[in-house]
C-alpha cells in the first residue's frame, strides 16, 4: 500500500477536523486525589517496608575501612525524606537535629548530600522503583520536560530552554495507574533524555503494546526505535513530504479508526498533567550541580510522586 503526498494531505484534515469537532478543549481526566487519600495512605504505609525489601536486594561488596554509620535503607530513607520536605541539605541537617532523639543518630549536610551520588542508595531507588511499580499495564505514553538549576531562570519563562541552566527529563507515564515507569536524564536535549527511557524499558522488560508521543518526536528515526508490534500514536508534522514505510504503521491506524485514534493520542495530556504535579509538589528547580546528583533526585521526585499518584475516569 503506498500513499502520496495528496492522501496524506487529505487524511490529515480529516484529523483536524475530528479534532476540532470532538476534542475542543482538548482536556485530559484530572485526578481525584481526595476520593482516593486511602490508596495513597496505604501506599506511604508501606514504604518502609518497600524500602527494607529494596535494600535487601542491593548485593555490593565493601571496601577495607570504616563502617558505614547508616545501613543502606536508612541512607536512603534520608534522601526520601529530604526532597520530600524540599530542604537544602543544611536546613536538612538543621531539621534532623531536633529528631536525634528519636533516630539515634547525628548527620551532617555533607552526609546527606553524598546520598545523591551513593550507588548503593541508588541501586536501592531503582529496586523501589520497581516494586512500586507492580501490575503495570502495557499502554503508555510520554513526554519531557526540563527542570531549571538558577532561580532567575524559569524553565516555563524561557522560550529556548536551552543552556547550562537546563537539564532535560522524559517520562514515561502508565495510562492505566498514571504512575511514571521510565525516565531519561540529559544535559543536552529532550530527544537524549526519551532515548535513556526507552533504555530504561528494556532493562525492566517491559513490553510495550502501545505508545503515544507528541509531534516533538514525529520523524522516521523515532519510529524505527520501536518493534512493529508497538501501537503508534503520532501525528505527523504538517510540511511532511517523503512518507517513507515506517510511517505507513501509523497511517493504517489512522485509517482503521480516525476517532480512536485521537483518543489515544489525546491520552498523552496525562503526562502533562503528571508533569504538573510533580512541578507543584516539588518545585521546578533543582539545587543539586553535578549530573549524577541531579539524575538521583529527580529519580526521588518521580518516585515519591508516584506514590501520591492516582487515577480516576477512564483509563
Amino acid at each position: 500500500m503506498r500513499f502520496r503526498a495528496k492522501q496524506t494531505k487529505e487524511l490529515l484534515e480529516v484529523l483536524d477536523s475530528l479534532r476540532r469537532e470532538f476534542f475542543p478543549q482538548n482536556k485530559e481526566f484530572e485526578h481525584d486525589w481526595h476520593k482516593k487519600r486511602k490508596e495513597v495512605e496505604q501506599r506511604v504505609a508501606m514504604l518502609p517496608k518497600l524500602i527494607e525489601e529494596a535494600a535487601c536486594l542491593v548485593k555490593i561488596k565493601r571496601k577495607a575501612g570504616r563502617k558505614p554509620k547508616l545501613s543502606i535503607a536508612e541512607k536512603t530513607s534520608l534522601l526520601i525524606f529530604a526532597i520530600w520536605m524540599c530542604k537544602s541539605n543544611r536546613d536538612m541537617a538543621d531539621s534532623l537535629t531536633l529528631l536525634k532523639p528519636l533516630i539515634g543518630k547525628e548527620v551532617s549536610y555533607k552526609t546527606i548530600e553524598r546520598l545523591y551520588s551513593d550507588p548503593e542508595v541508588k541501586a536501592c531507588l531503582y529496586n523501589l522503583f520497581i516494586l512500586l511499580l507492580k501490575d503495570s499495564k502495557k499502554e503508555f505514553a510520554g513526554d519531557g520536560t526540563g527542570f531549571s538549576l538558577s532561580i532567575t531562570k524559569h524553565y516555563a519563562s524561557n522560550p529556548r530552554k536551552k543552556g547550562k541552566a537546563f537539564r532535560y527529563m522524559f517520562s514515561l507515564v502508565d495510562l492505566s495507574k498514571g504512575m511514571c515507569v521510565a525516565i531519561g536524564y540529559s544535559c543536552k536535549s529532550e530527544m537524549e533524555a526519551f532515548k535513556e527511557a526507552l533504555e530504561m524499558v528494556g532493562k525492566l522488560g517491559v513490553k510495550m503494546e502501545s505508545i503515544a508521543l507528541d509531534k516533538y518526536y514525529s520523524s522516521r528515526k523515532v519510529i524505527g526505535l520501536f518493534d512493529k508490534e508497538v501501537k503508534l500514536y503520532i501525528l505527523p508534522k504538517r510540511n511532511l513530504r517523503r512518507i517513507g514505510f515506517r510511517w505507513l504503521r501509523v497511517f493504517k491506524l489512522i485509517m482503521e479508526d480516525p476517532l480512536h485514534f485521537l483518543q489515544a493520542y489525546f491520552r498523552r495530556n496525562l503526562v502533562e498533567s503528571y508533569f504538573s504535579s510533580l512541578k507543584r509538589r516539588f518545585g521546578w528547580q533543582v539545587r543539586q550541580r553535578r549530573d549524577d546528583r541531579i539524575r538521583q533526585c529527580l529519580m526521588v521526585r518521580v518516585l515519591l510522586n508516584n506514590i501520591f499518584t492516582v487515577r480516576s475516569g477512564r483509563s
